[in-house]
């Protein structure tokens, strides 16, 4: 019996009692969507917490801490150089801080932030960059964050006064004017007792404005100066890196270079696990987004993988309905088969035609099970927002979602529907097989 010839006869078959078949149609996709669509859950999350992960951090970027063997409090120059000769590395970055809080003053405005020498050729490649002005040329140049002008605040004037109700400067206090080749001082400090310090006023010009951060929760008002001005300070106050005199406790000038921050950054995110591998064979503390995103997706495979289970079982219980149509089918269809087999078709054959039926029953259930598990995902990520802003008074992230179907999920889906209705199929189609011919014409079974 050809191929052709036999899904002629499944079709024909299938529509003799089109309601029995319609409500096995049902059951199957309505198993199906099921186990999308709780699926699509555990998906959901993790895409949602996934990118939010990755959003907020620099995922090619790659933090050193230290090295496991040194006690030294921070990496140096030569961690650097072996850094940047690693293949695949497009930057590294290394950054001290100012060990006082450093007081810069601009016309009648003062402001207290984080003074960092950074190395800005190294800055700009790892993605550093000016929304207006341009980098320090001279050793006096210095650039501000992005938020600098909003700290400023102006000299004299009680801090009651200059803020309203929400803690927001006065807008009659900000700053007003272009910073861009203002002058402005900072000024150094000896010692924390007032009775013996001395201070130290250098004159800076800023020539740059930081861009701003691309995540609304980074606040930069960070004054960047060259190293050379930080070897002045050093010079001045005698301690490593302008740290107030405060005792027996203070770090010593040294001819080696101790960086407080050392970053790298890979050329492309598939090179940061190789890169965070050799460093780590070489004694470096090493840390970096897909150390997170790692565990994330531990925890998420074990959901999906629960999920996709538990969406299997309702699966399995629409086989039943299967199977109760294919045991019918064979009891309705037994004057048929004594037909076939008097005419000398194969068991075999007999036994495929029933395991095809069976089968297009649970591919036509999976697909409209998937069309409408798309539809209920659409729904669901739109309707879940309003009732959490509605009822529980909390605004969900832009972006999150709470039910995402990949590609693989459908795939999945049909593969286990596809399985279980060929087991739920296999028992009728053996019964099919062992009909006797003569009760079979005699429409016995």
């Amino acid at each position: 019996m050809r191929w052709k010839d036999q899904v002629a006869f499944v079709r024909q078959n299938m529509k003799k009692n089109k309601t029995r078949l319609f409500m096995t149609i049902i059951a199957t996709a309505m198993g199906c969507a099921f186990l999308i669509v709780l699926a699509s859950v555990g998906f959901g999350l993790n895409e949602s917490i996934v990118k939010e992960t990755t959003e907020n951090r620099t995922v090619t970027k790659i933090e050193v801490p230290g090295k496991k063997d040194s006690e030294a409090e921070g990496l140096m120059d030569k961690d650097v150089a072996y850094f940047e000769s690693v293949d695949h590395v497009k930057a590294v970055t290394r950054r001290q801080t100012l060990q006082q809080q450093g007081e810069y003053s601009l016309d009648s405005y003062k402001i207290t932030p984080e003074t960092i020498v950074a190395n800005m050729p190294s800055e700009v490649k790892a993605g550093f960059e000016l929304s207006k002005g341009r980098l320090p040329e001279k050793e006096n140049e210095v650039v501000v964050g992005y938020h600098f002008l909003e700290n400023l605040l102006p000299d004299g004037i009680d801090y009651n006064e200059i803020y309203d109700e929400k803690g927001h400067l006065k807008d009659k206090y900000l700053y007003k004017g272009d910073i861009i080749g203002k002058k402005m001082e900072l000024t150094v400090h000896t010692s924390e007792d007032k009775s013996k310090d001395k201070t130290k006023k250098i004159a800076l010009t800023i020539v740059g404005l930081g861009k701003k951060p691309t995540k609304d929760w980074v606040y930069d008002f960070n004054v960047y100066i060259s190293e050379n001005i930080l070897k002045s300070i050093e010079d001045f106050t005698g301690t490593a890196k302008g740290e107030l005199n405060s005792g027996e406790n203070n770090r010593k000038l040294s001819n080696v270079r101790l960086y407080d921050q050392v970053n790298i950054y890979a050329d492309k995110l598939e090179n940061v696990e190789s890169i965070s591998k050799k460093l780590e064979d070489n004694n470096y503390y090493v840390y970096s987004v897909l150390n997170e995103l790692k565990e994330i997706n531990k925890v998420f495979a074990i959901l999906k993988v629960g999920l996709i289970f538990i969406g299997t079982i309702a699966i399995v219980i629409a086989s039943i309905g299967i199977y109760n149509t294919m045991t019918m089918s064979v009891t309705e269809r037994a004057p048929d088969i004594g037909i076939m087999k008097a005419l000398g078709a194969n068991p075999s054959t007999i036994k495929k035609i029933f395991l095809l039926e069976s089968s297009f029953i649970g591919l036509i259930g999976a697909i409209v099970g998937t069309i409408a598990s798309y539809g209920i995902s659409f729904l669901v990520n739109f309707i879940i927002p309003i009732v959490v802003k509605s009822f529980f008074h909390e605004e969900i992230p832009s972006g999150f979602k709470f039910s995402y179907i990949p590609i693989s999920l459908p795939i999945i889906c049909i593969i286990i529907c596809y399985a279980v209705t060929i087991i739920s199929g296999l028992r009728p189609a053996r019964r099919a097989t062992k009909v006797d011919v003569l009760k079979a014409l005699r429409r016995e079974v």
